[in-house]
């Protein structure tokens, strides 16, 4: 995957985030930090919750892999090699 399309994901990945982020008022990564802890057992009892946290979980931990991908790609190339100029007309 080209950089610039691992730029497209991360952003489409990150809108949905922000669904879950104002719906239940924490950040993804603390959510996932707090998730992984086994500091969330307690919301396993409603599904909604358990289906959101399943969901989100899936999509934060997506978005970390590409993000990965992203800056291991632009360390081993230059920068301005790798920006995408589109002149205005």
């Amino acid at each position: 995957m080209e950089i610039h399309e691992l730029v497209i994901e991360m952003k489409l990945l990150e809108r949905r985030l922000t669904l879950y982020e104002e719906k239940y008022g924490i950040l993804s990564e603390d959510f996932h930090a707090a998730l992984m802890a086994g500091k969330l057992a307690d919301y396993d009892a409603y599904d909604e919750t358990r289906a959101d946290f399943s969901r989100w979980k899936g999509i934060y931990e997506t978005w970390q892999r590409r993000r990965e991908v992203y800056r291991r790609q632009l360390r081993e190339r230059e920068l301005a090699d790798v920006l995408r100029f589109q002149p205005a007309y």
